[in-house]
């Protein structure tokens, strides 16, 4: 599991700037869908929520570190 994430962190760390803004709105979009599915009762797999959110803490991490 930690060799998946860190390989994940190396290719978030290798793309540009552009491209991890682009990343960043889809993983909000995804984040936002999957809040308003748990609300509706129509997400059968809850675990994606905190997913999402650890991903989106990643790629803000990143961006800060770049200075975007």
């Amino acid at each position: 599991m930690a060799d998946k994430r860190k390989n994940n962190l190396l290719k978030l760390n290798d793309l540009s700037v552009a491209e991890l803004k682009a990343k960043l709105e889809e993983a909000r979009r995804a984040n936002f869908d999957g809040r308003l599915q748990k609300a509706t009762g129509q997400l059968t797999k809850t675990s994606e929520l905190p997913r999402t959110r650890a991903e989106i803490a990643r790629i803000l991490t990143i961006l800060k570190r770049k200075g975007a």
